[in-house]
């Protein structure tokens, strides 16, 4: 089952701007779930594809609840599946209107290094997809900062770096480009130094609150199945880092999130 927060929420008032609701980890759960959102706290979320079988299954969220939006995308760990088809990408996304980014795309050079030009050619088109379509990126950076602050630096794109984990001088890029920094339950952890320093750096103006879900819960939760509601931890934490109330890190990280997207 998936842990229910304790904090007092106002209803609709989060919005989770990266999950994977597709995820099989919420089979037994996501209908009911997914049914409670509002009066758990969440008005809007975001489920990200990251191949051609996860887009079609965040498609279906999409259509089946009004309060979810899509972004699709070919994550750099699936870049050696299969060629991918980018022509394909382009028209689902032409063919639907709840598609709000492009992504999650990016880098990753934790799993593999050895396919690194390869990762690095399908960022390029799908920034280059997401500019044709006027649409901003969800971008996946681990291990690969230097390579994505490049490539970023080449494109200009709207959008958000996902789970950030650089430092503060590349946040300091991101935002500097008129990007955002997307921060979620590791800013809870014990290790999570850098990230706090990251967020005492930059202005909340500049910040989207995220699960990540299923992965990636923040304290009290660790290790269980993570869902957006829980995002009131990683806003109690950043106020606390930020100096201002809760209410307020809800309230500037949605309309950041609304903004953007679009949504």
């Amino acid at each position: 089952m998936y842990p229910v927060p304790s904090y007092p929420v106002k209803k609709g008032s989060i919005i989770d701007s990266h999950a994977h609701y597709n995820d099989h980890r919420f089979d037994d759960c996501r209908e009911e779930l997914l049914s409670k959102m509002y009066d758990l706290g969440v008005s809007k979320i975001i489920n990200c594809g990251c191949d051609f079988e996860s887009i079609e299954e965040v498609l279906d969220l999409s259509d089946k609840y009004d309060f979810c939006f899509s972004a699709v995308g070919w994550h750099p760990e699936n870049v050696n599946e299969d060629e991918f088809d980018f022509a394909r990408l382009d028209r689902i996304i032409k063919e639907n209107k709840k598609i709000v980014a492009v992504g999650e795309t990016g880098l990753d050079y934790n799993w593999r290094q050895d396919n690194k030009d390869r990762q690095k050619a399908a960022f390029h088109t799908q920034l280059d997809i997401a500019a044709a379509n006027n649409l901003p990126v969800i971008i996946h950076d681990r291990d690969a900062h230097a390579d994505t602050l490049e490539i970023l630096k080449q494109h200009t794109p709207k959008g958000v770096v996902h789970c950030f984990s650089g430092s503060v001088e590349m946040a300091r890029e991101v935002v500097k480009m008129g990007m955002y920094v997307g921060i979620g339950g590791v800013l809870t952890f014990k290790n999570g130094r850098v990230l706090k320093e990251v967020a005492a750096d930059i202005p909340l103006e500049r910040i989207l609150l995220e699960t990540d879900a299923p992965y990636l819960s923040p304290e009290p939760f660790r290790g269980k199945l993570n869902h957006s509601a829980l995002i009131i931890y990683v806003a109690e934490k950043l106020a606390e880092i930020k100096g201002v109330s809760v209410a307020e890190v809800i309230s500037v990280t949605a309309k950041n999130t609304e903004e953007l997207f679009g949504i």
